[in-house]
């Protein structure tokens, strides 16, 4: 299948129509939309690891969940640019309507925290909120998402409310915290908040669980993966193995 046939095809699955107004992602880089695609990277950051590591490994594609491109270039003389250019790699970026689509960021994290009938978080549907089998001690809540995220450490604020209702979203939660208030949520989870969000948070006496950006968005590239693989009839994936940020 061709870069540009790809692309076709997952725009077809994640339409442009789910996307923020403000974001912007799709085709970041094309250096020839007729190439053969026999390799795909996934990354949630085209860092200048990140297209080293598929220069050096023969990817034809990197796909990515945050936009290579988010604001206007001036000029064309990012280096990862080059390079990308230069050895013929293409880069597809899926943010907001990734984060949106049912299966995608925040329906990954419920089914990774056993969540049942979930449903959209407000207009934007950005988030999801869903319900736990039976409720939980928000300590119990608190040790289950460390260890099904893989989180080196969570930001907490604990209520003697037990943790049932739960809003979910990953990334950058702090605009979607009155919709979960507002949909019956008891508690929270995202991947960062801001200091006065957390306290605006405690007030309403929700449990807050901040679990990190990467952790939180992370696992969906096993989805974007399992979903090229099909569309593509098996095309050799790879997810790009490193986390830039390191907690000491």
């Amino acid at each position: 299948m061709t870069v540009a046939k790809l692309y076709e095809r997952l725009e077809e699955l994640l339409p442009r129509s789910l996307s923020c107004e403000w974001d912007n992602d799709g085709l970041m880089c094309c250096p020839d939309p007729d190439a053969e695609v026999k390799r795909v990277l996934f990354t949630l950051d085209v860092t200048a690891q990140a297209v080293d590591y598929a220069v050096a490994g023969g990817f034809d594609l990197i796909l990515s969940h945050h936009p290579m491109i988010f604001r206007p270039l001036t000029g064309i003389t990012d280096p990862r640019f080059i390079k990308l250019i230069q050895n013929g790699v293409s880069v597809m970026s899926f943010h907001t309507r990734l984060d949106a689509k049912e299966g995608g960021v925040n329906h990954v994290l419920a089914e990774l925290l056993g969540l049942e009938d979930v449903v959209r978080l407000g207009e934007g549907g950005v988030g999801v909120v869903g319900n736990l089998p039976r409720a939980m001690k928000p300590d119990a809540f608190a040790a289950l998402v460390k260890r099904a995220l893989k989180s080196p450490k969570l930001e907490v604020v604990l209520t003697d409310r037990p943790c049932q209702r739960v809003a979910v979203v990953g990334g950058d939660g702090k605009d979607f915290l009155g919709d979960a208030a507002a949909i019956g949520a008891d508690t929270y989870l995202t991947g960062s908040l801001s200091y006065n969000s957390m306290t605006d948070g405690e007030a309403l006496g929700m449990n807050l669980l901040v679990a990190g950006h990467y952790e939180t968005e992370q696992p969906v590239l096993t989805y974007l993966a399992k979903t090229v693989q099909t569309l593509t009839g098996g095309v050799d994936c790879e997810i790009f193995p490193c986390n830039r940020i390191r907690v000491m």
